[in-house]
């Protein structure tokens, strides 16, 4: 019988970056209170875009 692995949660190395920018943008309640499925994909492509930006200016 095959035995079943447990699931290991990977963490994002962005992650921070990623609840910065929609703490700016007013998003963290929602994220918060209804997880990140429920963005809409016009908010959640203003974080991906703000995102690149930022690390490109970083790097």
């Amino acid at each position: 019988m095959k035995q079943k692995r447990p699931k290991v949660k990977r963490i994002d190395p962005l992650e921070p970056l990623k609840m910065e920018i929609a703490a700016e943008l007013g998003l963290l309640e929602q994220i918060h209170s209804k997880g990140w499925h429920s963005l809409s994909a016009k908010d959640a492509g203003k974080i991906g875009g703000l995102m690149t930006q930022r690390r490109r200016k970083d790097s």
